[in-house]
């Protein structure tokens, strides 16, 4: 481990108090995307505390949420034009928590369910940490605290984007806590890392009419059935072994819940994810072939409404390779290791469509304590506090061993 790398360990493990302690406010007090107000007021009072820590902008998407601030090294050298960027994202869920802990949310039926409570305290830890080594780095590191990541169709990265959150940034990493990993474990991956997340509603329309007499209905039943079975061969049958993708029909809605009658029409609701965008525009448009055969043949309305959430996240390889080697110089090569594929989405992928980014996991999941090991989303999700170091330190340290590679 080099000089810098035990550092940054040491200043990061040093904050531990503070980082659990503001991560448990966090928890204690979740906003829903885009109405993040106090999380944020929270964000910029504690970067205020730090020195050398510069609020650039506060609010987006014509709310008052979310902010970026920057860090700018002292360290003279070429790479002192270079900046990049570290995001945490900053909403919660409308869950409502079931654990028993002295942290529980006090918000009705709004819960920190999916650990951004925990990447906002590491964020907030990392600039700490950097702060006191800015003599240690030349260039830039821009914090990014970007709310609504679980909105969907709108969502943070998206319109941090597109309001300019990125610009003059050379690229950026963020990081996930995952309770499906064990507890430190650090985890990276080149190239497609997390899935592309479409949804989709398709209405059905026919004629409804009575059981005993079908001849005379036009059954939009047997169009879902038949859609049912004949969108899965878009996987097993279209769709290369060597590449993973996945559809879902999430929910089934008839017209009518009477048990003699053919409903005038069904909905359907599901979702698509895939590793690539050339996949993810192949699989609509098949679906869309295959609704048109069905519709044909059933005498059935058919109409696809397909909503693109996220693309897929594809992490830069030679940034990445950074990441690794930060990773390696902090943790040691038992505590890091090369990630699976998830199917999960993160709008992370947003930022990697404009610049290099990359994009890490970090268990916190300890087996020898169940509760921490629940599933994101769930309203009994928690994680093991002692590895939110980790998180902070791979922020920090891959700043700065990115902008001492630059």
């Amino acid at each position: 481990m080099s000089d810098v790398m035990t550092k940054i360990c040491d200043l990061t493990k040093g904050y531990e108090p503070e980082l659990i302690s503001l991560r448990r406010y966090f928890h204690k007090h979740p906003e829903l995307s885009w109405e993040e107000i106090k999380t944020t007021d929270r964000l910029e009072e504690e970067l205020g505390k730090i020195e050398g820590v510069r609020i650039l902008r506060r609010g987006f998407g014509g709310t008052n949420s979310g902010l970026t601030a920057e860090i700018r090294g002292e360290k003279p050298g070429t790479g002192a034009g270079k900046c990049v960027a570290l995001r945490a994202d900053i909403d919660g869920l409308p869950v409502m928590e079931e654990n028993d802990v002295e942290y529980r949310s006090q918000v009705d039926g709004v819960m920190h369910a999916c650990g951004h409570d925990g990447h906002m305290a590491g964020l907030i830890t990392a600039a700490r940490t950097l702060s006191q080594i800015r003599s240690e780095f030349c260039g830039t590191v821009r914090l990014i605290f970007e709310p609504a990541e679980e909105s969907g169709i709108r969502g943070g990265a998206k319109v941090l984007v597109e309001e300019g959150a990125l610009d003059g940034v050379d690229a950026i990493f963020g990081l996930h806590l995952f309770t499906l990993y064990p507890a430190g474990q650090v985890l990276y991956r080149s190239g497609p890392c997390m899935a592309s997340a479409d949804g989709w509603d398709l209405n059905i329309t026919g004629k409804g009419g009575h059981g005993s007499a079908p001849e005379l209905a036009v059954d939009p039943t047997i169009a879902a059935f038949m859609f049912g079975n004949a969108v899965q061969t878009l996987i097993s049958r279209e769709t290369s072994p060597k590449e993973t993708a996945v559809i879902s029909i999430t929910s089934i809605e008839t017209s009518t819940k009477t048990r003699n009658i053919i409903p005038e029409s069904v909905k359907l609701m599901g979702a698509t994810r895939a590793l690539s965008g050339e996949l993810q525009d192949r699989l609509e448009a098949a679906m869309r072939r295959t609704i048109s055969g069905i519709a044909q043949m059933t005498r059935c309305r058919m109409d696809l409404d397909y909503m693109r959430f996220y693309p897929a996240v594809i992490n830069d390889p030679a940034l990445t390779d950074i990441l690794k080697d930060a990773a390696l110089g902090l943790f040691g090569p038992e505590d890091v290791k090369e990630a699976p594929l998830n199917m999960g989405s993160e709008d992370f992928s947003f930022y990697g469509a404009v610049v290099p980014a990359t994009f890490a996991q970090v268990g916190v999941g300890d087996r020898n304590r169940p509760e921490t090991c629940n599933p994101h989303h769930s309203a009994t999700f928690d994680l093991d506090e002692s590895q939110l170091w980790r998180g902070a330190a791979l922020h920090a340290g891959f700043a700065w061993s990115y902008l001492n590679r630059a």
